[in-house]
Parts: C-alpha cells; structure tokens; sequence
C-alpha cells in the first residue's frame, strides 16, 4: 500500500515505522483497520480496491498509519512519534516537528462541514464529542467538500493553527448514521476487558479509530457493489428504462399541420409553440402490489397531475421521450393515432438508469443546447424547486418516517430529524457542479418557513 499526501514531510517518520518494532505494529495496524471489513466481505484488500477504486489506498493507509502516530504501546508505553523524535529530531525541521506532535495526540472523529471556502477553510462540528465548532484551514479538501457533508478526520493544532491530517475520509449519510451508532454503543455498553475509562469520549475515539475505517470500507462497497442502485419504477408501477422514440416526418408534410393536430390532441398540454407535456389519464394510478419495496420516479405538472410522456417537435422529427417499455409501446400507437400517415417508421433509442449515469458522469450526450441565457435558466430552476419544495413540506416524506416535514418540525424531537434532511438536501444539491442551476439555489427559506434557521449551523 502507498503512504498518503500531506503538506507537511512524514517521510522520516515514514521510513523509520519501516523499522521493528514499528514494522509489526504497522501491520497491526493495517490489520485491524482491515480485517474486519475483509472478513465481512471475503474479500483480499487487492479485490476491495478493485471495486473501491485505487485512488483510496493512499488515505486508506494515511487511517491506520495515523492511528499508529496516536498509540502507547505496551509494556512500556512506547509512541513511534516520541521514539522517532528521540532518535531522528535532530534531521527534522521545526514544522515538521511541530505537526507530528500534534499528530500524536489527535483523533479521529466524525464532523459536519459548514461555512466552506473554496481553497480557503471550512468549519468543522463534531459529531460525535460536545465540543465547540473549529475553524480549520485546508485547500484541498475545501475544492471539493460542501456544506453538511459529514467527513473523518483529525484536527491538529500547530502554533495556534487548526488544520486537518492527510488521511480524510468522507462518509455518507448511512455510513455517518451507522457510524454514530456504533460509538455511542461502545459508550453505553463497554466491554469487559476495556483498559480504559469508556467515559472520556477521547480515549475512547483513539481505541476505535479501525471502527471508522470498517464502517466507511463496508459503506463504500455497498455503494459500489453491482445492484446496489435504487430499484425504480414509474407511476405504472414499471421498471424505469428511458425511451426516446423519434418520428422522422413524412415526405411533404410540415411541421403547422403537425402542431394542430397535437394541440387537439386529448392529454397533450403545450408547454411552447414546439414542446408539450403528455399528462396521464385521471384514472390511471400506480399498482401498490407491483412497487413494494421499490422507488417510485414519478413526474407531475405544478397542479400535482402525473406526467406520462414528454413530446417536441425539432425541424423535421417528432421525439417522445417516456420511461418504460409498456409507455413507449403505448406512445408509438397513440401517435400513429393521432397523426396517422404524417410520421414515417419511428426510431427507438433504449437506456437503462445506469447507462444514463455512466453517459452523464462522462459529460453525457452531445445535443443542442438550449438557447437559454445562464441567469435566466438559473431562474426557471430556482423557481421550479421553490415550487416543488414548498409542496414537499406539506407531503410526507420516506426519510422522515413517512411524516411531513412541517409536522415533525413543530417537535421537540422532531426538530432536530427535519434539520437533517435540509441539511442532507442542500448537500445534494451543491455537488451538482457549479455550472448546475442547483448548485446555487439558496435553501434558507426552508429554514426559516419550519423554525428551524437556528439549527442551521
């Protein structure tokens, strides 16, 4: 494995942890921060990255060699730090110096980032101790973390400076919520050979820095592991297979025509001179029997009518766009309906869910773009969430125990789940990507409309 990036030079410390006894402990080390996880899976560290990734074996290592700089061991309380100073201080810059003896009594712990700037710094709460926030500085993590984004790591203090250690591990909501459960059973229920006073939550965090990596390591495969994406329907109850079929038009036919028949057309609500949103009978409903246990994606209009297709007219083609086999069998028919010999043979265009991630995590598909200027597509988007959250606080949601938002916020123990899920959401919304409208859209008045703007921190 590869030793993880700092600013700061290990690579003294480093080499002489290659050294015994600090060799054995380091595989110690290693082992327990990944063993269990290896364990639980059947999996070698070499097939765990290759699903993880190799990018995370420098931080992964950076986890348990850090856990190292923090140990005493037995019989005489030995600490590599302390050891490598003694030896080796003496070829060691002042800095150097400075920050591997801050490493050596700091801990991992679990904190919320707020009040991120870019390059700059970030605040960090944490999770898991009743501490007051600290301000540290950091430019690299900062580019990428966005506020409430929940992160492992140790805060070290050097000349009245805070900082963070190069090993960060960045956890989900599960991971972070599983994370939280478990370190407060390891404080309510101690085991029996502790060496230590369960009660110090810091003696506590630097016996169970392995915990943090297992729980991050089972977390990420889960996530990374082949079927572990949502199992989506549609409204129909149908599994979620987006469809674009395209009409080329008819020798002789003009697009007028077409745009009358389809304003006549029943279902069709023209949204522009060149686009209509295909709304869904009244009666039609979701099948409950056929989406247990599964995630329903369904579209409506502002008034909370279901959406069942998607139709525009461009130059000399007419595209339907659906989500599913049986939509796009009844979009193809229906349209021959309604427009009969003005369309040729159509032409269909399959994706599954997670061919459309893969295309769009690889820039997606190259289209037209809109002509739209950013500030005012900014706009529509900012409006049309606003719409969209301001009905979602009224409506229960899965996340809060199928309860409304604005219900569980009126309590006292409801207050602080509702806090949660804006914060969960806002999260989501600024990794979008700085050139995405979302990305920009301020939350605060959620906040406030639930009482909750004083938990915004």
């Amino acid at each position: 494995m590869s030793s993880t990036k700092s600013t700061h030079d290990l690579s003294g410390l480093i080499k002489y942890a290659g050294r015994a006894p600090w060799d054995e402990a380091m595989d110690e080390m290693l082992s327990a921060h990944f063993g269990p996880a290896c364990e639980a899976t059947g999996l070698e560290p070499d097939g765990i990255f290759d699903i993880i990734g190799d990018h995370w074996e420098g931080s992964l290592w950076g986890c348990a060699f850090e856990d190292l700089l923090a140990q005493e061991w037995e019989p005489d309380g030995h600490n590599l730090v302390d050891d490598y100073l003694k030896r080796r201080g003496w070829n060691e810059k002042a800095p150097n110096k400075a920050y591997m003896r801050a490493l050596r009594h700091a801990v991992m712990s679990l904190y919320e980032v707020s009040e991120v700037i870019p390059g700059q710094s970030m605040t960090l709460r944490d999770l898991l101790r009743d501490t007051a926030p600290v301000t540290v500085q950091e430019r690299s993590a900062t580019r990428t973390l966005v506020n409430w984004d929940r992160i492992a790591a140790r805060v070290v203090e050097v000349n009245g400076r805070y900082g963070i250690s190069g090993a960060l591990l960045s956890f989900s909501a599960d991971g972070a919520a599983q994370l939280v459960d478990a370190f407060d059973r390891l404080f309510t229920e101690p085991a029996d050979d502790d060496e230590f006073d369960v009660s110090d939550r810091d003696a506590l965090l630097r016996a169970s820095a392995p915990m943090f990596t297992n729980i991050w390591l089972l977390d990420s495969l889960g996530q990374a592991a082949p079927g572990s994406e949502p199992e989506l329907v549609n409204a129909d109850g149908d599994d979620i297979v987006f469809h674009r079929i395209v009409f080329p038009l008819a020798k002789g036919v003009i697009g007028k025509s077409v745009v009358r028949r389809l304003n006549a057309a029943p279902w069709l609500e023209p949204a522009n001179d060149s686009f209509w949103n295909w709304l869904a009978p009244a009666a039609q409903s979701r099948k409950p029997q056929e989406t247990k246990g599964k995630q329903a994606l369904v579209t409506t209009m502002d008034d909370g009518t279901p959406v069942f297709a998607n139709v525009e007219l461009t130059e000399r083609k007419l595209i339907i766009e659906v989500n599913s086999a049986a939509r796009a069998e009844r979009a193809i028919e229906q349209m021959r309906e309604w427009l009969g010999d003005c369309l040729d043979a159509p032409m269909t265009e399959i994706r599954t869910l997670a061919q459309l991630m893969a295309e769009e995590a690889k820039g997606g598909p190259q289209s037209e773009a809109l002509d739209i200027p950013p500030h005012e597509l900014e706009r529509i988007v900012h409006d049309m969430l606003t719409r969209e959250y301001a009905k979602t606080l009224d409506e229960p949601v899965p996340a809060l125990g199928h309860k409304t938002p604005r219900a569980l916020a009126g309590t006292k123990a409801g207050r602080g789940k509702v806090a949660d899920w804006l914060k969960y959401i806002e999260s989501g919304a600024a990794k979008t990507g700085v050139a995405d409208p979302m990305a920009t859209y301020d939350f605060t008045w959620m906040w406030e409309e639930l009482g909750l703007i004083e938990l915004r921190r």
